[in-house]
């Protein structure tokens, strides 16, 4: 715990001045925190899991440690909101996998796998339908290669000699018997180089038209060489790989953004950029051909030619007009589905209809079949077998959510299952299960009878989360409760083994136990089989309190927030501790929304070192996601009161935990990442409620973003009031307390750019106010560079350190 050593007047100002200065030579390079924060970066990680599609088995992918900084800071191109390996020609990745072990779902007996090389790096896995084998790509010296596991043997091997396009997709998938590839071009030349001198200015042109929604996307294309270049990245030739390695190419190289196979592996769906391009929008509003090719790769049936969209129109309810959401139909030969907007893709225009489903049958020569009219925006489908089918439609102004079975080999109208507010997480009834059919697709599981299926859910409700298994009769609509989770356990359903809805496989965990996968048969007396042992992996703080907290705010909105205290810490006895807040606003429609209990008190307490937790570890006090709603009832929208509420959030978390006796409002700090350090400026701009502040990868000026932000819909134009009194940018000057910054340099996250960070700093240190600017070298949003992470919490430890643990428990003025 930092140590007690009273603030001396005038300090706040003597550091401002120093802040200004550079440096020191100490603190010159990466630094790294305390003994007890680097064994949180250096804890072991659990494997990721992926069940067979005969939910016989498990793949356990195991993983290293966090990657160096000369991996992350290895060459990369960023193009058109890409971001590539050149080398590996492939989507920039630094999290890979090193081993895989194989799990009985039975028997719970996991075999290692061999065959691996030594340092292997796994990046993307696939099941075969019959769950015998698994293809998984690996980076190799050379390039992405694609690999065999023998499921029977538990031994791998590499199949082909072939190199992947993983640029859009992970470059292979399961067709039948042989896997359907994007290989690298094998006579493809070398990549194109830059020019040695301009050929001309760089130019864009608007000719007019409606008011569109652009947001401020990083990444572009800046130069015609960045086009030709990105055109050189996903160049690749599709191909059929036997598992003896032979190898059949289909059609010509091309720039293809993604590539499936129809379920009956008669058709392939193909979609490939096309010309021209933007400097404006990312490659996902780029014009794009999408047809259907037979197995040689000739076009069967082109689907659509769309255009490049660099005007939209505005509202989180646009779309773009024409065919979308195009994909096969999961329980068809090989039919195509896909959604046309009936407004013009407009939020803005009066309808009574939003969009419309279409299906069409090969080969493709009868008309498209109409499905279904929605009254507002398509969400998703779920396939079953031809008379059953889930069509979810939402229209996000409203929150409305609606849930409807189609038939679509019959001629019936759909049928309403459902309807809520999408932010009501007390009536989420649950998630229809899925499992994989004959031809690895992903299909609702029904009952062996046909009538039922059953819903997944999180049993959000007043106490808590308590996740949930229900069998939904069809016929009557009615739910029956199969299962559900008990104190002092949270328990969460993962798969139903059986159709009969006997047997779950569930993962499960408690405060001090981390989650591990059992097998439960329900209905019996028995209770469940642990198939995982994954050990606590910070047993240091396996004794930290927990307590989920609930309170109001002035209004009467209730909050919930949990509340962390360090092992062995007694109030009473110890007294107030310094307590750093951690929090991410969120916007709602309704204040009952807005007060539901979000969180569970019986989850473990994984202590990481991405968040607040961490600071446990050096004896702080910790209140991590206190309710920070926004709320916006009726024709309101949340924003126009958004720093009244943030106010009032944070003035009854902070009022709660004095109440309690844990923290002392005078050593009390706030912080957040992204839209969370946003709110951290704002709190240090507008109340005088906290010591000091952390703020990560956030953005500070609106009028930077101008066509929205977050779940703002409105532009700058038709809002100014609003986006300049949330910008704690132009309040700058009323910041009082210490701020600590920290971005990385090459954040891909839309809206904040590193100069969010950099001009909030200048302005503080112009005004004289202590801050320090952190940016770390070849870090996206997310940091990810072992050096990096260690070097974040050495700065957040010697930030709070200095400014929490240094102050005197003294009442503090309230705004």
């Amino acid at each position: 715990m930092p140590p007690r050593i009273p603030l001396l007047a005038g300090a706040p100002l003597i550091a401002g001045l120093l802040a200004a200065a550079p440096s020191s030579a100490a603190e010159q390079g990466y630094q790294t925190p305390p003994a007890e924060l680097r064994a949180l970066v250096d804890a072991p990680r659990p494997p990721l899991q992926s069940l067979g599609p005969k939910r016989r088995t498990l793949l356990q992918i195991h993983r290293p440690g966090l990657p160096g900084i000369a991996d992350v800071a290895q060459p990369e191109l960023k193009l058109a909101g890409l971001r590539l390996n050149p080398a590996m020609r492939a989507a920039s990745r630094f999290d890979f996998g090193n081993a895989l072990s194989l799990l009985d779902v039975k028997q719970g007996r996991s075999r290692a796998v061999r065959g691996l090389p030594a340092g292997a790096r796994i990046a993307d896995s696939a099941w075969s339908a019959d769950e015998s084998r698994v293809a998984f790509s690996l980076w190799g010296a050379k390039g992405v290669e694609l690999w065999l596991l023998d499921v029977a043997d538990a031994r791998a091997r590499r199949l082909g000699e072939v190199h992947l396009n993983a640029a859009t997709g992970p470059g292979f998938a399961w067709f039948g018997e042989q896997l359907l590839i994007k290989r690298v071009p094998a006579k493809q030349g070398p990549a194109p180089r830059p020019p040695q001198a301009p050929s001309g200015p760089n130019i864009q042109q608007s000719e007019g038209g409606a008011p569109s929604q652009t947001r401020t996307y990083p990444d572009l294309l800046k130069t015609p060489y960045d086009a030709d270049l990105l055109d050189y990245q996903l160049q690749s030739q599709l191909a059929l790989l036997s598992l003896d390695g032979k190898l059949s190419p289909i059609g010509q190289p091309d720039r293809y953004l993604g590539v499936s196979a129809s379920p009956n592996r008669q058709y392939l769906l193909a979609t490939r950029l096309q010309r021209p391009y933007s400097g404006l929008v990312p490659i996902s509003r780029f014009p794009k051909r999408v047809d259907v090719l037979d197995r040689q790769g000739r076009i069967a049936h082109t689907v659509t030619q769309r255009p490049l969209l660099e005007r939209m129109p505005s509202g989180n309810d646009a779309v773009e007009t024409g065919p979308r959401e195009i994909a096969w139909r999961a329980d068809a030969p090989a039919s195509l589905f896909w959604v046309e907007a009936l407004d013009g893709g407009d939020p803005g225009q009066n309808a009574a209809e939003r969009d419309a489903l279409y299906l069409q049958a090969a080969p493709f020569q009868q008309a498209p079949r109409q499905l279904q009219r929605l009254a507002s925006r398509f969400a998703d489908v779920r396939w079953g077998r031809g008379d059953l089918a889930l069509v979810r439609e939402h229209w996000w102004k409203s929150r409305e959510l609606k849930v409807w079975r189609a038939r679509p080999d019959q001629d019936r109208p759909p049928e309403l299952l459902s309807s809520r507010k999408s932010e009501d997480r007390y009536s989420d009834p649950g998630e229809a299960a899925m499992i994989s059919n004959a031809n690895g697709q992903s299909v609702l599981q029904t009952t062996p009878d046909g009538k039922a299926i059953y819903l997944l859910g999180e049993g959000a409700g007043p106490e808590g989360d308590r996740p949930f298994v229900d069998r939904y009769a069809l016929d009557d609509k009615r739910a029956t409760r199969l299962w559900q989770s008990q104190a002092p356990w949270f328990e969460r359903p993962a798969a139903l083994l059986d159709d009969a809805g006997r047997d779950l496989l569930l993962s499960r965990e408690s405060v001090s136990q981390p989650p591990n996968l059992y097998r439960l048969a329900l209905g019996q007396a028995s209770g469940p089989l642990a198939l995982t042992h994954v050990p606590h992996p910070t047993p240091q703080l396996k004794d930290v309190a927990k307590t989920l907290l609930r309170y109001r705010r002035a209004d009467g909105v209730a909050l919930t927030a949990t509340l962390y205290l360090p092992p062995g810490y007694e109030a009473k006895r110890d007294g107030p501790l310094p307590l750093l807040m951690w929090a991410y606003p969120t916007e709602f429609k309704t204040a009952a929304a807005a007060s539901q209990v979000t969180e569970s008190p019986y989850r473990f307490n994984r202590i990481s070192y991405w968040g607040p937790l961490a600071m446990l570890a050096r004896g702080y006090a910790v209140l991590d996601d206190p309710g920070m709603p926004i709320v916006g009832e009726g024709e309101k929208e949340p924003n126009d009161s958004y720093l009244p509420q943030l106010k009032m959030n944070a003035q009854a978390a902070v009022d709660e935990v004095v109440r309690l006796g844990v923290a002392d409002p005078a050593r009390i700090a706030v912080g957040g990442h992204s839209y969370g350090a946003f709110m951290s400026a704002n709190l240090l701009a507008h109340t005088r409620l906290f010591h000091a502040g952390i703020a990560r990868s956030g953005a500070y000026n609106r009028t930077l973003t101008p066509f929205g932000f977050q779940s703002e819909e409105r532009n700058f134009w038709q809002a100014k009031e609003v986006y300049q009194a949330m910008s704690p940018f132009n309040y700058a000057n009323q910041i009082k307390d210490p701020l600590l910054l920290i971005h990385g340099e090459m954040d891909n996250n839309p809206g904040t750019f590193p100069l969010q960070s950099e001009r909030l700093y200048q302005a503080l240190q112009g005004l004289g106010a202590v801050a320090r600017l952190v940016t770390l070298p070849a870090e996206s949003h997310g940091y990810r560079a072992r050096e990096s992470i260690l070097h974040m919490l050495w700065e957040q430890d010697r930030w709070l350190g200095r400014y929490l643990g240094r102050a005197a428990p003294t009442k503090r003025s309230r705004p």
